[in-house]
């Protein structure tokens, strides 16, 4: 299998236009149309790992951490990430990353971890704004319906839970064809009146070229007119940490038991309790004091993240109960996430789940 198709796909489920600016994900190492018979899919990427990718004749190592971030302006092996693109190149192992791009969407290293807690009517924490356009297009009545179903099958209309979403208004359109034209409806150098549905559709940015190409090739006229506004809504699939409730409220020694067992740590850093019972949770793999506010506003018992220094903590003020689990802990299934995604998009395919342990990070 090339490596694009297996890249082609990881993006389709989270575009690659959605990692935040500082991030460097995509294929960091390779050419996207070698071919290779297997993958390994991990946390990190280490010379470990790419010892593994080696022994598993793995020609590409699927990470969600970068192993650059920076730029390189030189590799002469003096540390562990120049050693490691060394030790790759020479076996021609191909690296591949989906990091916040894969925070970013609600199928993604959130909801996995809102999956292994057991949370239900999960949503993104903090949506993206700026991330909406709409499609205005004008479109002869009998080939609206086509025009439509094509935008929509490209990723337009999708509002919420909702699809196929679009206002239509009927109205009239005038053109003239010049002596060069052939025009699907009149005659060129007579100006033409036609009834016509203006069809309004939103559809996120990243999805534009994609959406417009649809439009153009169903629909009937020689010159298609349309129009794209930029949007300021949120968009409520895309952004920042998740939020869910648990099936049942429990005490928050109870809550705190739960995340030791089901992430496999050690040691739970967390503020005072409250004394009270817990229901909603929110949760950011990685390093989430960011979304701190966004937590205490949405009424979160619990703010389940990693990688929260002291004067952090003092920020909860007794309005929630912040539990930082780890860096690693937290985005540990993410490994995991990826086997599943692509063992069932690639049946035939060999994936294998990394056996490293990459957490740099030990408990005395």
């Amino acid at each position: 299998m090339k490596i694009k198709d297996i890249t082609n796909f990881l993006e389709d489920l989270a575009p690659l236009k959605l990692q935040e600016s500082y991030d460097n994900a995509g294929l960091i190492l390779g050419d996207k149309n070698a071919e290779v018979l297997a993958a390994l899919v991990t946390l990190d990427v280490t010379e470990a790992i790419v010892d593994e990718a080696i022994k598993r004749k793995a020609g590409l190592i699927i990470a969600h951490h970068p192993i650059v971030f920076s730029g390189l302006k030189k590799i002469t092996g003096k540390n562990y990430i120049e050693r490691t693109l060394i030790k790759a190149i020479k076996h021609d192992v191909a690296i591949y990353a989906a990091h916040t791009n894969l925070d970013n969407v609600t199928g993604g290293v959130n909801g996995k971890i809102c999956e292994k807690l057991g949370l239900e009517n999960c949503k993104i924490l903090q949506p993206a704004g700026g991330l909406l356009k709409k499609l205005v297009t004008f479109v002869p009545v009998d080939h609206a319906n086509k025009v439509r179903e094509a935008v929509f099958a490209a990723g337009a209309g999708q509002i919420g839970n909702y699809d196929s979403c679009s206002f239509n208004a009927h109205g009239q359109g005038t053109f003239r064809g010049s002596d060069t034209t052939n025009p699907f409806v009149g005659k060129k150098g007579e100006q033409h009146y036609e009834n016509e549905i203006r069809v309004e559709t939103i559809f996120p940015d990243y999805l534009q070229g994609k959406v417009i190409n649809a439009l153009v090739q169903a629909h009937p006229y020689e010159e298609v007119a349309y129009d794209i506004y930029s949007l300021d809504n949120k968009f409520d699939q895309i952004g920042a940490g998740m939020i869910g409730t648990l099936p049942k409220e429990k005490s928050e020694t109870a809550f705190l038991r739960q995340l030791k067992k089901t992430f496999n740590t050690k040691i739970i850093r967390h503020t005072a309790l409250l004394d009270k019972k817990v229901k909603k949770i929110a949760v950011c793999g990685g390093s989430g004091s960011f979304l701190l506010n966004q937590a205490i506003a949405s009424g979160a018992d619990f703010f389940v993240t990693g990688d929260f220094k002291y004067h952090q903590f003092f920020d909860a003020e007794n309005k929630i109960v912040i539990a930082d689990i780890g860096h690693f802990e937290s985005e540990q299934f993410t490994k995991e996430l990826f086997y599943e995604l692509l063992t069932k998009k690639f049946p035939k395919f060999a994936i294998h789940l990394s056996e490293v342990n990459s957490n740099p990070v030990f408990y005395f």
